[in-house]
């Protein structure tokens, strides 16, 4: 791999040959495949303290890939993944919360529902490497994209700050009436099984299939938020993948985490928004002017330990 250096629009321009991305490749499967076959080979209720162990596992990977980044790339590169990875991080914690929404909705056991995420995981894995390499050719070929982008994000963090907490029904949207329409659906789970044979030998879908489905659907609406996003702080596909699939990779870990404590930290929601404002601001700004990285890795860190910070107080004092 060769050394990183600085391109005219002053993010890093690196040359990742190919037997690099099929090592990142290798090393994703390998460890989803090691998740679902020897840790999770037996369905079962995960409680805090076997959560909080994974999560702190899956943060550490992801964390520690920015040291690979630095051996083979130098500091910039890594600079550039760590403020990715802390970015899709900040921006997964509203994806939580919609799955445990999902969960509940469809009164999804907690046993089974580490499996459905195992599988809405490389759903979600294809759809951001695909917006990945279209949104970087789309911002090389079209610069000024990029304040559209930007626009579009700070949209977005005002509307997440204006959102109300109102529940919505995830069954009843045009997508589940079309899927219910042409897929025959059983009434009842069949443990984590995604199809079932009735009496009659007739394979049809479990519940389970439409759970997946909407999980499916709510990781696209948030890679249409999350991957502009990133390409704020790095233009190369290989650092921008691989801060987006390490943070997704941590996420069922995450979601069993802190998926019942959204009422305790009452000020992520204002921590998102801002950081959501701040990287469609810096977007925009970077048309004519480029803005450190390293400064938005500051803003990022500093807004998120805020909100935490405020959240302890918070929910200790009431």
């Amino acid at each position: 791999m060769s050394v990183a250096n600085e391109s005219q629009s002053k993010f890093v321009d690196i040359s990742v040959p190919a037997w690099g991305w099929v090592a990142l490749l290798v090393v994703i499967v390998s460890m989803l495949l090691f998740d679902i076959l020897v840790l999770h080979r037996r369905a079962h209720v995960i409680h805090t303290k076997e959560a909080a162990i994974e999560s702190a596992v899956w943060v550490g990977i992801g964390l520690s890939f920015t040291l690979v980044m630095w051996v083979a790339f130098e500091r910039a590169a890594a600079v550039e993944y760590i403020s990715g990875y802390l970015i899709e991080q900040s921006l997964s914690i509203d994806n939580v919360f919609v799955w445990a929404m999902i969960f509940t909705h469809f009164k999804v056991p907690r046993e089974s529902q580490h499996r459905t995420l195992f599988w809405g995981i490389f759903g979600a894995l294809v759809m951001r490497i695909t917006f990945i390499f279209l949104g970087v050719a789309v911002i090389t070929r079209f610069n000024i994209v990029m304040i559209g982008f930007g626009l579009f994000l700070i949209y977005t963090g005002v509307k997440v700050l204006r959102s109300g907490d109102e529940d919505t029904n995830p069954s009843d949207t045009r997508a589940m009436r079309i899927f219910h329409r042409f897929v025959p659906t059983s009434e009842e789970l069949d443990g984590q099984k995604l199809f079932t044979k009735t009496k009659d030998g007739v394979r049809i879908a479990t519940p389970l299939l439409a759970v997946l489905v909407v999980i499916e659907i709510s990781d696209l609406i948030f890679a249409v938020d999350s991957v502009p996003a990133v390409l704020a702080v790095s233009r190369e596909q290989f650092i921008v993948f691989a801060s987006n699939a390490f943070a997704i990779l941590g996420l069922r870990a995450l979601y069993f985490l802190v998926a019942d404590l959204k009422d305790r930290f009452v000020y992520l929601k204002t921590a998102i928004s801002v950081i959501l404002v701040y990287v469609g601001a810096k977007m925009i700004v970077s048309y004519w002017h480029h803005v450190p990285t390293a400064l938005s890795l500051g803003v990022i860190v500093a807004t998120l330990t805020i909100a935490i910070v405020a959240s302890v107080v918070h929910d200790r004092k009431h």
